[in-house]
């Protein structure tokens, strides 16, 4: 396998120790500095120059992209998509993951455990949004911020209030959010590559500290996850886009909250606490990976004029409940069940026999109109689209 580390830190601990794993298992690879890249659209055919030159051919990509190239470091990213070599991390994996709200927005969307939060802009919303994530102290985090920075613990309502206002007058945009305090400065990083969790510490803050980061003085130690904790971490990496991440969670009475999902998580503090070879883990993975690589379905079968993917919710009382997947007439509307789930069971390929439950849910391929039609708030028909009025804009009396 011909491999690129995208890095502009070839010295950093995560770096070396990924090319030292793919020199190991006799791979080639190449650190290539992310913001050397150019982005040739002028061929018939995506491509890539590097210093100038026409990137040669390579069979897979790990980016490692800092906060501070995003945008740049996921166009490149993305680019390698379009020329379909592989990387285990997508640009939409990345960006969501970069995004703290972004992430929270998604990730509450598939019922993944997290400490209450809120995002406002206005002054007067401030105080109501501390009430709704349960009052002070509360936990406020710019959306942008790593390895701890931006992140602040307030007493009292009036130090939040100050904060974020203090925050919000220099164009900073902060989430509010819960303050876990059984977790008692403690939380838990898990290393998820592919499907399953190859490592996991669980970090400690140091004296008054809150924030158990290792980069503000944490302490670690290795920690086997139990089962919620594991498909906790594992579904959130998946859900956000990413086969390599970080995932952190807190120790909640509940079971494990999820704050974050790290793209480009650092391995000095895991290694040295699990005595694991994960470099060795992510580099195994992306090449069993490169030979038959996960593909974007929506983006494939969504390229014919009025055909796509769409999920169709199977209704209480509806239609199709106790229906088998052949009873059901949508073989015969033109539409194919790619996979059935079933609360935390996927199905792939589901068989003509199997029966329909209420809160089953549908991943499907074709006729939109038709896929359109079974879902009863929506419109059937297209809207005509009418005359413009003659006044546009009506005038003020």
């Amino acid at each position: 396998m011909k491999l690129a580390i995208l890095s502009r830190a070839p010295r950093a601990y995560s770096t070396q120790r990924l090319r030292a794993a793919a020199d190991q298992r006799g791979h080639d690879v190449k650190v290539l500095n992310t913001l050397r890249f150019g982005i040739d659209l002028t061929g018939e055919a995506p491509d890539l120059q590097y210093r100038g030159r026409p990137l040669s051919d390579y069979d897979a990509v790990l980016p490692r992209i800092g906060a501070s190239i995003t945008y740049f470091g996921t166009a490149v990213v993305r680019q390698f998509e379009q020329m379909d070599v592989y990387t285990p991390n997508t640009a939409n994996g990345i960006s969501n993951a970069r995004d703290k709200l972004r992430a929270t927005q998604i990730l509450s969307r598939h019922n993944i455990g997290m400490p209450a939060t809120a995002f406002v802009r206005n002054r007067a919303d401030v105080r109501p949004a501390i009430e709704l994530v349960g009052g002070a102290p509360v936990v406020i985090k710019l959306l942008e911020g790593t390895q701890g920075i931006g992140v602040i613990l307030a007493p009292e309502v009036k130090v939040a209030e100050a904060i974020i206002e203090t925050l919000q007058s220099t164009q900073q945009n902060v989430l509010i959010q819960r303050f876990v305090s059984e977790s008692r400065g403690r939380d838990i990083r898990a290393l998820v590559v592919g499907d399953r969790v190859v490592a996991a510490m669980r970090r400690t803050a140091q004296g008054d500290e809150f924030r158990s980061n290792v980069h503000r003085g944490g302490t670690v130690q290795r920690v086997e996850l139990d089962p919620e904790s594991e498909q906790a971490a594992v579904r959130s990496a998946q859900i956000m886009g990413l086969r390599v991440a970080g995932v952190d969670m807190l120790e909640g009475h509940d079971g494990p909250l999820v704050m974050e999902v790290n793209s480009s998580p650092g391995l000095q503090g895991i290694e040295e606490a699990t005595q694991l070879d994960v470099a060795g883990a992510i580099v195994d993975y992306i090449a069993n990976q490169v030979a038959f690589p996960e593909i974007d379905v929506r983006q494939r079968l969504s390229v014919s004029t009025g055909y796509g993917v769409a999920e169709i919710l199977v209704h209480n009382n509806g239609d199709f409940v106790g229906k088998t997947i052949g009873e059901s007439s949508l073989g015969e509307r033109d539409i194919t069940v790619l996979t059935l789930h079933r609360g935390a069971t996927v199905i792939p390929n589901p068989r003509n026999r199997v029966a329909l439950e209420t809160g089953d849910r549908l991943l499907c391929f074709g006729k939109l109109e038709e896929m359109r039609s079974m879902v009863p708030e929506r419109r059937k028909r297209r809207a005509r689209v009418r005359r413009l009025p003659a006044e546009p804009i009506p005038v003020a009396e």
